[in-house]
């Protein structure tokens, strides 16, 4: 069975705690504070295989974690980092948010790695809150909490051209003869059963094209196998609509037409305007009569800038006029793969707006501002502030959220320090 969606669920490592101690040595009569930092928790991170073709490894298993950081220790030890956990995923996949449907990060393109979730901070140990007015502080930073999402990974194959149309019209066919490619071919409904790459090679200017499986009323709203076909053909720049002109099953090859694109308008509107041809299959099954069906289907479309070619997947007529054409077509649009933006950041979620946190000035520090509380932890423990866009959000929230109303209503001035946790600043408007 061909695996081209998988749902999981990710976990990055938690830092490590730091660590409260103080030096005691042989004639120091009163050591200061040596209690080391944790280590950071690991990441998750995918990466691109390109030796894989299905997601078929996350079929059994759905829980993927990083490990935690070690603990700091005595003697300003540092806690070791955890280990990252490097996912594996064919290129072309999407990954989603689970919940929202919203795209984290898509497999393709220049994208071949990308950090997904990052573990914890390993938290400060107490060598780091001694002050000239706090000697002996008894305080270790606890390390950030590691991050858990469900996420869906979605195979979304990379291809120039897709091979469109109802089951059984001649589509691993065609690809089997222009192509390297080996599709099973049988007289079938549904014979083939996942998508088929293969690369067209014209004069050493070639194009991959996709046999998308056979599609049928309703596809779009998941009849059949619609959405497990649909997804394939959203990269696709050029769409060849193979009809069985001679219809040797019955059905009228114009109305075919009109069906199919109305599941593809239906699933993504997009998907309709796309470019497509129209290769009208098995003409060597018609027989001379009055009604010529290639010349109707012509009449039809190609007055809607629709291009027609009469072909015979089977005995190869016509195929090299088509594939030429649909090489013509592909010359004149962007070459780039397209590549879904991204709309969900995990460094952004599950932070709860209503937990509490307090504002208060240092009775020990002159001219130094306290920030604490659970929502100001969980907030540092989900952004990577060395990150331009993850201090942007820190700034954002320090705003949205009131704490810089309360820290002017509490007194600060320009250039007196704001604490929180273990991250220190100077306030400036």
């Amino acid at each position: 069975m061909f695996a081209d969606r998988a749902k999981i669920t990710i976990c990055s490592g938690k830092g490590g705690d730091g660590h409260v101690s103080f030096r005691r040595e042989l004639f120091v009569a009163a050591g200061g504070p040596d209690g080391g930092d944790g280590g950071k928790g690991g990441d998750v991170i995918f990466e691109v295989d390109k030796g894989m073709t299905t997601l078929g490894d996350y079929r059994h298993k759905h829980k993927f974690s990083a490990k935690p950081g070690e603990n700091g220790n005595k003697r300003r030890c540092h806690g070791a980092n955890g280990e990252d956990i490097v996912l594996k995923v064919p290129e072309g996949t999407v990954i989603k948010d689970a919940a929202s449907g919203k795209v984290i990060a898509d497999m393709s393109g220049d994208n071949m790695r990308q950090v997904l979730l990052k573990g914890g901070r390993g938290g400060l140990g107490n060598m780091n809150f001694a002050t000239a007015t706090m000697q002996v502080p008894k305080y270790a930073q606890p390390g950030k909490p590691a991050k858990e999402l469900e996420v869906t990974l979605e195979l979304k194959v990379i291809a120039d051209v897709g091979l469109v149309g109802f089951p059984n019209v001649g589509k691993s066919t065609l690809l089997s003869r222009v192509t390297n490619a080996k599709p099973k071919i049988a007289n079938y409904h549904f014979t083939t059963l996942s998508p088929n790459l293969g690369v067209v090679d014209l004069d050493g200017k070639g194009f991959v094209i996709a046999d998308i499986p056979g599609l049928i009323e309703g596809a779009s709203e998941g009849v059949g196998l619609g959405h497990e076909f649909l997804r394939h053909i959203e990269r696709t720049k050029v769409m060849i609509h193979m009809v069985d002109a001679a219809s040797t099953e019955g059905r009228d090859p114009i109305d075919d037409i009109y069906k199919i694109n109305e599941e593809l308008r239906a699933y993504n509107e997009e998907l309709a305007q796309r470019p497509q041809v129209i290769a009208a299959n098995k003409t060597d099954a018609i027989y001379a009569g009055d009604d010529d069906p290639v010349q109707r289907i012509r009449d039809e479309f190609e007055p809607k800038g629709v291009k027609v070619f009469p072909i015979s997947a089977v005995s190869g007529k016509g195929l090299k006029e088509l594939l030429y054409y649909v090489r013509e077509l592909l010359d004149t649009l962007p070459s780039e793969t397209t590549v879904f933006e991204q709309e969900f950041f995990p460094e952004e979620y599950n932070i709860d707006e209503n937990l509490p946190y307090t504002v208060e000035k240092s009775a020990e520090e002159p001219n130094t501002f306290i920030v604490e509380g659970p929502k100001i932890e969980k907030m540092l423990g989900y952004t990577n502030l060395d990150s331009e866009k993850g201090f942007i959000f820190f700034q954002k929230f320090l705003k949205d959220s009131g704490i810089l109303d309360e820290l002017e209503a509490a007194g600060i001035q320009e250039g007196d320090t704001v604490r929180m946790y273990g991250l220190a600043f100077d306030y400036y408007k």
